[in-house]
């Protein structure tokens, strides 16, 4: 009997991994693999001088570049607020809790107009900052916002259920054994979180770079001043050039994938090296 191999009650290997394929391939590797055929309608050349265009190459710059930013706000104010959250309690914290979640909820669309409507120069916002020399509504700071806007419930939803299981004996043992505050944080609390935190990360700037609704309202759209990539690809469409608009594409995408397989190689090595230090 101890030989004996043993039986699941739930389906095999052979009947999930099958499911699990077909799912992947109609949902996501069919319409890659649409993306690719449609962009090799274009010559080397012409895919060379569509993503290296002035215009292709600043509004990938604008994505890429506030997308990393607005995601390492996210990852430091998100920290605070799930710290905040889970460690203390305080009158309104239910409130505050559910607050995080709204820009889940919120039409990407009604997040922009607000944010265009608050940070335009008569705005409630806009109007003090305007008064200091600092236009937000129709540039890149505009953009900027949006992002940190749409990007910070993923953070703090990721790391927030593993500070809660973060029992605090554990930060009691080591003050207990002579750890000042800092060596807590950084030798405790934060090699337990940096699996959860990556991960936030890399979501939040996965949601960043393929923002459109929320970020097209408070750009402004400029080209070479505030165009995002997603815009670009939605003008050549307009413009019949799906060919131009499908490389475009392709090279977010390849770009999205490699930052985000870098940064879940590094994940996975936080993760093994908390189990090691454990």
């Amino acid at each position: 009997m101890g030989g004996a191999s043993r039986r699941s009650a739930l389906p095999g290997f052979g009947l999930t991994m099958g499911l699990t394929l077909t799912w992947l391939s109609l949902l996501i590797l069919i319409p890659l693999a649409g993306l690719f055929v449609k962009t090799t309608e274009l010559s080397f050349a012409q895919f060379i001088e569509t993503v290296t265009s002035n215009r292709t190459l600043h509004a990938l710059k604008i994505s890429f570049g506030l997308a990393f930013l607005a995601a390492l706000v996210n990852l430091v104010a998100g920290l605070i607020i799930v710290w905040a959250l889970v460690r203390y309690r305080f009158p309104g914290r239910r409130i505050f809790d559910a607050i995080v979640d709204i820009p889940f909820a919120l039409p990407t669309a009604v997040a922009g107009v607000a944010l265009t409507t608050l940070f335009a120069q008569k705005g409630w916002l806009g109007a003090p900052l305007a008064e200091l020399g600092i236009k937000v509504a129709f540039t890149p700071l505009g953009i900027f916002i949006a992002m940190i806007f749409i990007g910070i419930p993923f953070v703090v939803r990721t790391v927030q259920p593993v500070l809660i299981d973060l029992e605090v004996e554990i930060e009691e043992a080591a003050a207990c054994l002579g750890a000042n505050r800092w060596q807590t944080i950084t030798r405790v609390i934060l090699p337990s979180l940096t699996p959860a935190i990556l991960t936030g990360f890399a979501l939040a700037f996965a949601r960043a770079v393929g923002e459109y609704g929320s970020v097209i309202f408070i750009a402004g759209n400029l080209p070479n001043v505030s165009e995002i990539a997603p815009l670009l690809i939605v003008i050549r469409l307009s413009e019949f050039r799906y060919a131009d608009a499908t490389a475009i594409a392709v090279v977010m995408l390849v770009t999205s994938f490699l930052i985000i397989f870098v940064l879940n190689r590094i994940q996975r090595w936080a993760q093994t090296r908390a189990l090691t230090m454990g």
